[in-house]
């Protein structure tokens, strides 16, 4: 997954690390090894993430830069 997409949709959002966690129901430091790429996001949270910030899976996972 092209991690660097989570980060900046967070930020361009004005969002912390925290904050998308509780929206995942997850700790701040497992969603910030989402984002590091040290751990590999589950699906059903990529869902909620695109919902979310209105994107595709697509975009989110770097497959497309159409949001």
């Amino acid at each position: 997954m092209y991690f660097q997409r989570l980060t900046d949709l967070r930020q361009d959002h004005d969002l912390t690390q925290q904050q998308i966690a509780d929206i995942l129901h997850c700790q701040r430091e497992v969603y910030r090894r989402y984002e590091k790429g040290t751990r590999e996001i589950p699906i059903s949270y990529a869902i909620i993430l695109a919902k979310f910030y209105k994107v595709s899976l697509d975009y989110l996972c770097g497959l497309s830069d159409k949001k």
